[in-house]
């Protein structure tokens, strides 16, 4: 399924607005991943220009920065997430979710649906 990114086809007073061209290429988004907790799983992705981009679908680990060092933990649970809190239930990763490691909890630094990693900066 293919995601518009190309300007509202309603105006603020409700009414529609003109199409002034056709659609085009590059106003083609992708889908979202839903990076999930579990066995670790990646997808790479051709983008716009021939290049890649690897899309984590799943990880069980996590690249934690605690005092200038970094350490790849397991992560336990998704303790709070600021997009959706039903994100929560399905234990899915963005950035800015808070999340429990052995070490404490964590807010995710990384977009593990944009660069296939899981990063983090310890917060307790």
């Amino acid at each position: 399924m293919a995601v518009w990114q190309d300007r509202s086809q309603t105006k603020k007073t409700g009414g529609r607005t003109r199409s002034y061209r056709k659609s085009r290429k590059y106003d083609l988004g992708s889908k979202f991943t839903e990076p999930e907790v579990g066995e670790k799983r990646t997808k790479i992705k051709k983008t716009r220009g021939g290049n890649q981009k690897a899309v984590a679908k799943r990880s069980e680990t996590v690249n934690l920065a605690v005092n200038g060092e970094v350490k790849n933990v397991e992560i336990d649970t998704v303790e709070d997430n600021p997009a959706n809190p039903n994100y929560v239930r399905r234990s899915i990763l963005t950035k800015g979710t808070i999340i429990t490691t052995p070490e404490g909890k964590a807010r995710i630094t990384s977009r593990p649906g944009q660069e296939g990693s899981v990063s983090a900066k310890l917060i307790e």
